[in-house]
């Protein structure tokens, strides 16, 4: 059966004409005069390939994901071995701009069966209509295939539903102890809603740095130092941690495309042993809710980064709220993102909110009324540690070194801390901050 192709560009009348007189591989079934025809023409679903014959440099990893969404392979001509690696980087195949009839039709023939595969992503991504895909790329037929990512770094996302929890409380003194046990860590804020990281750790940034690294993997042009440039490097007293601020308002959510981000964390995983995410709180599906199922998605950052995460932390507040929308949110979890397994920590532990004994009673509760997930950590309340880090613009371990909340935190992500073993997290100094 023979492929239906478009076109885009002043290509070589012998080329297009070449195609056509194949009659095997492929049909050319329109020429269009500039790229958004070629989009609407694709989004028709009167095509199965795009051949742009120039203007590739007008390709980003949105509209390839556009047009995938919708079964459309994208072979684009140039020259430019830069503009080659650009355009594989976003999942376009490139093929010399002299390529002839048959080799082209090839190319295009490779692609369609690469994307056709048992098993390959056959939907866009996150970012538009499907909140389950992953990233992938199409190779032609006799291209070089690209390197598997080098980085073996992982990803720890800090997810909490709505109300406050302490997201970026925990997020963020989790890179803290991490990078201080000698580990390099690039801490991302993915909130789309309330990005606070930068407030946190008293960073003047205006700059929005994830916005910023989703820009150039839009583009197919992020690689590992363009995104060290980017970040902001925050000095610690036992390591250095590498941060990528979020946007600055919240209307600037478009800007954090599911593709791009995706991109931003394969390279991520390069320059980093560890990545932690500090997400949103909403997971609902957009397409859900819009008859627009091309468009930006809302939640795309939050559900993306739980997609991609090697670990989910889900975090809620330890009182008679907090809790039942803790099971509510992992319930809602479960059903967007079935695959992430999250690991249960309570927050701002204390008896006055619970009763005496509160770690043996919530535990006790959450056996009786909880999911399947047991509760992994207890982190006890401590508002003058916080607080005194808060006005400092600092972490836990430099503003308060003794905290329990510090410790149980510390114990969280095992990083290597010098403590003495507890049996549990209310004892010397976790009590002393509860009966406060």
């Amino acid at each position: 059966m023979s492929i239906p192709v478009v076109t885009v560009g002043q290509s070589r009348e012998d080329l297009v004409g070449g195609l056509e007189r194949l009659h095997g591989p492929v049909t050319v079934v329109r020429r269009c005069s500039e790229l958004a025809e070629l989009l609407a023409a694709c989004q028709s679903g009167l095509a199965r390939a795009a051949v742009v014959a120039e203007g590739s440099d007008e390709l980003t990893a949105s509209l390839v994901d556009r047009l995938t969404a919708v079964g459309v392979v994208i072979v684009a001509l140039t020259d430019s071995a830069t503009e080659t690696a650009r355009l594989t980087a976003i999942g376009v195949t490139a093929a010399p701009a002299g390529v002839d009839s048959a080799a082209l039709a090839g190319r295009i023939s490779g692609a369609v069966a690469q994307w056709a595969l048992p098993g390959s992503v056959q939907a866009g991504d996150s970012g538009f209509a499907d909140t389950g895909a992953a990233i992938r790329t199409l190779p032609g037929e006799g291209d070089d295939l690209p390197a598997e990512p080098s980085g073996a770094g992982q990803v720890l996302a800090v997810w909490g539903p709505a109300g406050s929890p302490g997201r970026t409380l925990v997020a963020v003194n989790m890179a803290g102890e991490l990078a201080a046990a000698g580990n390099s860590v690039l801490l991302i804020d993915a909130d789309s809603y309330g990005a606070s990281v930068a407030g946190l750790l008293g960073l003047l940034d205006e700059s929005a740095g994830l916005a910023q690294a989703c820009r150039l993997a839009d583009l197919g042009q992020l690689d590992a130092d363009a995104l060290l440039k980017i970040a902001t490097s925050v000095a610690l007293k036992p390591g250095t941690l590498q941060v990528l601020t979020g946007i600055t308002r919240a209307d600037r959510w478009t800007e954090l495309r599911a593709s791009a981000l995706g991109a931003v964390f394969e390279k991520a995983r390069e320059v980093a042993d560890y990545i932690v995410v500090d997400t949103g709180f909403c997971l609902e599906a957009d397409e859900e809710l819009s008859f627009d199922t091309m468009a930006p998605r809302r939640n795309a950052a939050t559900l993306r980064s739980l997609e991609l995460a090697d670990t989910v932390y889900a975090v809620g507040s330890a009182d008679s709220i907090g809790v039942p929308r803790l099971v509510r949110g992992l319930s809602e979890l479960e059903a967007a993102v079935p695959q992430a397994s999250p690991r249960v920590i309570l927050n701002k532990v204390r008896a006055s909110a619970v009763g005496r004994f509160p770690e043996r009673q919530l535990r006790e509760a959450w056996e009786r009324y909880g999911p399947a997930e047991g509760i992994a950590s207890f982190l006890p309340s401590d508002n003058a540690a916080c607080d005194a880090a808060l006005l400092s613009g600092s972490l836990l371990l430099e503003a308060a070194p003794e905290s329990g909340l510090r410790y149980a935190i510390a114990e969280t992500v095992c990083a290597p801390v010098q403590q003495k073993r507890r049996s549990s997290v209310f004892s010397s100094t976790a009590k002393r901050h509860l009966k406060g």
